[in-house]
């Protein structure tokens, strides 16, 4: 039983009763002070045909007289007629009038009030009345009467008022309840059903809801769960897809390094030529090379744990960035692509410089590429300057702009790809990367003229630290 009225059927039902109920006691007193106003027309009414009885014969008896009175339920009965008042039928009081009523022109809430203070006086009191005759047969008539009989009247009158509310407020509220439960209660079971059902297996597409409620409300949450499940199961089967794509590339980073290891070998030997040339690109090949191997590590970490954090250090920012500019050109020394550095040579920054390496090269990658894919010329150029707060790094070029698509999923791994063939990964290495420094990756601007990201990395130590842990 408890369990039902915590329900939402339950608890409907007992609301519907308790308003129908409500509504019913308003309705309540102006019925039984109508009922009583009537009541007392009628007394009027017969005692006006006794009136009238006794007009037409003289000759009545005392005790015809007092019969007529009995049957009219009052006392005495005055008629005015022609501007005379007339005792027309009397019979002894028992007692003091108590109170007079005239019904010639009453308001609602006198009604009301005289019908409620009848009900709660239990005590036997005498009463006049006035009202007009019936058909215009005189100016006014007047009756004493006893109040018990109308007391008594009112009050069966108003058992049966409570007794066919209930009633009727019983029969409503099932048939509300029967209603609710078929329109609500059902379809929102069905919805929990759908919910656990999914909660069971999340991966299911099968168990996925399919709105089907009649109410809108309904229907529109049933939509937004389809919709909310729809993307969760896409993300639960990528995230599976991501674990199967880590553990391939941790196994592939593990051989690579061994490659990388052997050819590091061969790039060491490489500097020891008196070739000018060999001897002018060793010094790049080892540095690829060396950060090919770091990378290979940190893959095979990352498939344990998250990236590292960042080793911090004082470090030129010229420096990285000339060796960033310079991987770049040899990468592609046949590409219609001019690079531009404005960072002053005595600017350090506090960074691991590994990492601030990735950053600005996934950055630049990214542009020279939009920009070959164009086949016209451009440039991209890294500048840099500081406040008492932030160092702030930029990196622009004068390409096509970003696609739409890879500007709303900008930082997301595997969506974000800016060109056809990209596999969306390096915007997001660069984003986590430079979060990790307690700093922040930004598109500062995109379009015809060409795109513009913003690193700003905090001076503040306690946030480099923090982010760093």
């Amino acid at each position: 039983m408890r369990k039902f009225l915590n329900s939402l059927s339950g608890r409907f039902l007992i609301l519907t009763l308790i308003f129908v109920m409500l509504a019913e006691v308003l309705i309540f007193v102006p019925s039984v002070a109508r009922f009583r106003e009537n009541y007392l027309l009628s007394r009027l009414e017969r005692a006006q045909i006794a009136s009238l009885t006794l007009l037409a014969s003289d000759m009545i008896s005392p005790e015809l007289e007092q019969e007529l009175l009995k049957n009219a339920g009052v006392y005495n009965v005055v008629l005015r007629r022609d501007e005379v008042r007339q005792l027309v039928l009397s019979s002894p009081i028992p007692e003091p009038i108590a109170a007079t009523y005239d019904l010639r022109n009453p308001g609602a809430l006198m009604l009301m009030r005289d019908a409620i203070v009848r009900m709660v006086d239990s005590e036997e009191r005498v009463i006049r009345v006035i009202g007009d005759p019936v058909r215009e047969a005189g100016l006014l008539i007047e009756v004493t009467m006893n109040a018990v009989p109308l007391r008594a009247a009112m009050l069966e009158y108003g058992a049966r008022i409570l007794l066919l509310s209930a009633i009727i407020s019983v029969v409503t509220a099932f048939l509300l309840f029967l209603a609710v439960r078929r329109f609500l209660v059902v379809p929102i079971k069905g919805v929990v059903d759908a919910m656990t059902s999914y909660a069971e297996a999340p991966e299911d597409s099968r168990r996925i809801i399919q709105p089907s409620a009649a109410v809108s409300e309904l229907h529109d949450a049933e939509t937004a769960l389809q919709s909310l499940q729809t993307q969760l199961t896409s993300a639960l089967r990528q995230k599976e897809r991501l674990a199967q794509l880590g553990s391939a590339v941790a196994k592939i980073s593990h051989d690579l390094r061994n490659i990388l290891t052997t050819a590091q070998l061969f790039a060491d030997r490489m500097e020891r030529s008196e070739d000018p040339a060999v001897k002018r690109a060793a010094p790049k090949l080892v540095g690829s090379i060396s950060r090919a191997v770091n990378l290979c590590e940190s893959t095979l970490a990352f498939g344990k744990a998250e990236e590292p954090p960042p080793t911090l250090q004082h470090v030129p920012l010229a420096r990285i960035v000339e060796d960033v500019l310079e991987s770049e050109r040899l990468a592609g020394p046949d590409d219609p692509v001019s690079f531009g550095c404005d960072v002053p040579n005595a600017l350090t920054v506090r960074a691991d410089p590994e990492q601030l390496y990735r950053v600005l090269s996934n950055l630049v990658r990214n542009a020279r590429q939009a920009l070959v894919a164009t086949r016209e010329p451009g440039e991209i150029a890294i500048a840099a300057s500081e406040t008492d707060s932030y160092w702030t790094i930029t990196v622009s070029d004068t390409g096509p702009g970003l696609p739409p698509r890879a500007r709303e999923f900008l930082f997301q791994p595997f969506q974000g790809g800016a060109r056809k063939g990209g596999i969306g990964l390096g915007l997001a290495i660069a984003s986590d990367l430079v979060r990790g420094h307690g700093g922040r990756l930004e598109l500062t601007r995109t379009g015809d003229e060409g795109t513009v990201f913003t690193i700003l990395m905090p001076k503040a130590v306690g946030v480099l630290d923090a982010a760093a842990e």
